[in-house]
Formats: structure tokens, C-alpha cells, sequence
């Protein structure tokens, strides 16, 4: 059996590391900014490692090393990034969302009102506005979009922040 050329592998490699990032990045909520910036890079980094693997077939050594910044590039920082799109305060946010998109169209409005995200977040036991401090008294994100949404009542961090704009989230870390 007859192995494949260094190009073929190449190209094979720089397809694949390609698919993987287009996927990856497609694979998180649409509500979320996506960072297609650095998945752009990484992809580029992939890329260029599997040009390299294509062109430098002296020494054993340099073809590792690219591999191994081919993996990386390739697949564990895409993969990684998709993974870490969502961490417990975004979840909450997004379900929060949901709910206060559901129940504007149960009341067949065309906007997503702030009593309506206030309600959604307090039926899941979490709240509306930043925590007030000694440091700070006066609540903020509580009034008008975006509104900065928390997991726990009485916890101040981790928030996130959730606008909308008719009855489609966005959802961010603030």
C-alpha cells in the first residue's frame, strides 16, 4: 500500500483544520459573539504550520514540531473556544432569554420588555440589576438594555448582560 505524498497530506491537513474551525464556530448559540477574529487567527496559524509541513521535509524534528502546532491550531483551540463559549453565567443569561422571548410572544408583543427579562430571571431564582455595595449603592443594568443578569440573587459576580432589539437576544460577558 502507498503512502500519500507530503502535499497531499498537507492539503489534507489544512482542509480538515479548516472544517474544524468553520464547525466549531458554528457550533455556538448564534446569541453569543462568536470571536470569528481569533478563530480567523488560528485557523491562519493552522494553515501556515500545514504550508510548512508541505515545504520542509529535511529534518524529523521540524515535521513534530508542526504537527504538533498543526493539532493545536487546528483542532484544540477551536474545540476549546467552542467549549468555553458557555460558561454557568452565559447559560443562565441564555435561558433567561428564552423565557422572556417566550413570553413576549405570549402576550403577542413585538419587543421584549425589561419587566418581562426581570420576570424570566427572577422565576429561575437569579436577578436583575448589579448587587449594590458599600462602594457602589446605586444599582446598575437593572432599568434599561443592556441589562446585566445574575445566577444568584445574592451573589454580585459572575453577571453577563442581555439586550434586546425586538424580540432577538444578544448575550455577552459585561
Amino acid at each position: 500500500m502507498q503512502s500519500l505524498s507530503p502535499r497531499v497530506r498537507a492539503l489534507g491537513a489544512a482542509v480538515l483544520c479548516l472544517v474544524i474551525a468553520v464547525a466549531a464556530g458554528v457550533a455556538v448559540d448564534g446569541r453569543l459573539d462568536r470571536h470569528w477574529v481569533m478563530r480567523g487567527l488560528t485557523v491562519f496559524l493552522a494553515i501556515c504550520c500545514a504550508g510548512l509541513l508541505l515545504t520542509d521535509q529535511t529534518r524529523r524534528i521540524r515535521q513534530i514540531v508542526t504537527a504538533i502546532g498543526l493539532v493545536m491550531f487546528g483542532l484544540i483551540i477551536p474545540v476549546s473556544q467552542t467549549r468555553w463559549s458557555k460558561p454557568p453565567e452565559i447559560a443562565f443569561a441564555l435561558q433567561v432569554a428564552t423565557d422572556a422571548r417566550k413570553a413576549a410572544e405570549k402576550a403577542a408583543e413585538s419587543a421584549v420588555t425589561v419587566a418581562e427579562v426581570r420576570a424570566a430571571a427572577e422565576g429561575r431564582g437569579g436577578a436583575v440589576g448589579s448587587l449594590p455595595s458599600e462602594k457602589n449603592p446605586q444599582v446598575r443594568g437593572a432599568d434599561a438594555y443592556p441589562l446585566i443578569v445574575r445566577a444568584k440573587r445574592d451573589q454580585g459576580r459572575p453577571w453577563a448582560c442581555v439586550s434586546f432589539t425586538g424580540l432577538t437576544a444578544k448575550v455577552r460577558s459585561c
